[in-house]
């Protein structure tokens, strides 16, 4: 049981106004709301570039126009946020169709796959998938599948630039200065990340279980319903145990509980397949109470009780402390997750990485755009120059948030010092 202990600071006004635009998506919005009636431009400003880099902007956008309340927004905000909804139809318009291109692809070849998240979360986490902020397509193949895959997405353009675990990353036409500005254009760069499903796990396989969806009258096919929401959670949980999570992440995944509300059935087979790997249990509950701490309940008792109700004590006092500073944190973020992280490794969850490599990283940061076959001098300038401000960026953070999190880890000791375990 905890101790009841308060939040270390007080909330500032810029963390308040992004707590009221993210209530704003609660149905019905509490009063709290009525704090974005009266913003000046520079906290306009500063809220629509957090909304943008946690992936709420269009949704935030479209929940104003539903509740007949975009008259709050100034005439510059409302027609920017009007001109992102029109670009990201066209960048979400020019997704869907190089998935359907390398769907037919992969088809013609006989591979055994299914799309991961994306737009596979529509329309149970998304409303309309022009509302969401995607950077790429995810692939599920099996194993002996792989290369070729591999081989048709090279023909198509793309290099593999990363492998990190079962992960192939593809990218082609990479431009190097791409900023905000470009976040809803519909730019020739595209990326697809392949997630190789090993013949070892072919008992607990995701892909003999997945289902063919209709997508405007194209049948893909993608995961099952359970299997989508425990991967989606799991993703969530990754983030969450990261540098920066994006907040959109949590809101799609409380849309989700949410539309399976009073699905009992959903929920029995939910914990059947989830209590098979302890981790997952654990995570769904960081997640789910995460959410809960900031916006509020939302998930049913079938559910919840499994899962929070599981969760370690250690685990349930960094969400009280730190939760809603980790939702409504700026990119790139902060270090404070890994104070969750260390202790959810006691109760079975590893971590990915090593608190001292999490901290003072011995790598240089991966390459953000990589050199091209005839590639110009002016363009390689170009990659150097963005690439070396990179690096002092992620220079900076280390420092700064590395210098935060050991100062934190000591008040941390001192909380759970006052919490009877």
């Amino acid at each position: 049981m905890l101790s009841t202990l308060a939040v270390p600071g007080s909330r500032s006004r810029e963390l308040e106004l992004r707590a009221a635009a993210l209530l704003i998506l609660c149905d019905p919005p509490p009063q709290a709301c009525s704090t974005l009636e009266h913003l000046s431009a520079t906290e306009w400003q500063s809220l629509l570039l957090w909304l943008d880099t946690s992936g709420l902007a269009l949704y935030f956008y479209d929940r104003l126009t539903d509740l007949s309340r975009g008259r709050i927004l100034p005439t510059d905000v409302s027609t920017r946020l009007q001109q992102n909804l029109a670009d990201n139809t066209a960048r979400t318009e020019g997704l869907i169709e190089e998935m359907f291109r390398i769907h037919r692809e992969f088809q013609r070849a006989s591979l055994c796959y299914a799309m991961l998240k994306g737009l596979s979360l529509w329309p149970s986490s998304v409303p309309r998938p022009e509302l969401r902020s995607q950077l790429d397509l995810d692939f599920l193949v099996a194993d002996e599948c792989a290369d070729e895959a591999g081989r048709i997405l090279e023909s198509r353009g793309y290099h593999l630039r990363a492998i990190s675990g079962r992960s192939w990353e593809f990218k082609k036409n990479e431009t190097p200065g791409a900023s905000l500005r470009h976040l809803y254009k519909d730019v020739p760069h595209r990326s697809v990340e392949l997630h190789v499903e090993s013949r070892i796990e072919a008992r607990f396989s995701l892909l003999a279980r997945a289902e063919m969806r209709s997508f405007r009258d194209v049948d893909i096919p993608v995961l099952s319903s359970v299997d989508l929401f425990l991967g989606q959670g799991m993703h969530a949980f990754k983030h969450v145990c990261s540098e920066f999570s994006r907040t959109a992440h949590l809101i799609e995944f409380r849309r989700h509980v949410i539309a399976r509300h009073d699905d009992t059935s959903f929920w029995t087979e939910v914990r059947a397949r989830a209590e098979a790997t302890p981790k997952a249990t654990i995570a769904l509950g960081v997640v789910t109470l995460l959410i809960t701490h900031v916006m509020g309940n939302f998930a049913p008792w079938s559910f919840a009780n499994w899962t929070i109700d599981r969760m370690p004590a250690s685990a349930r006092l960094w969400v009280q402390l730190y939760g809603e500073r980790t939702v409504l944190a700026s990119f790139p973020g902060s270090k404070l997750y890994l104070l969750l992280q260390k202790e959810l490794a006691s109760s079975g969850v590893p971590s990915r990485r090593s608190l001292r490599q999490a901290l003072l990283p011995l790598r240089p940061p991966p390459l953000i755009v990589h050199a091209n076959a005839n590639e110009e001098l002016s363009m390689r300038l170009r990659r150097y120059r963005a690439q070396f401000r990179f690096i002092l960026f992620r220079l900076r953070f280390h420092i700064v948030e590395g210098i935060r999190y050991l100062r934190e880890s000591l008040r941390w000791q001192q909380y759970m010092n006052g919490v009877a375990l």
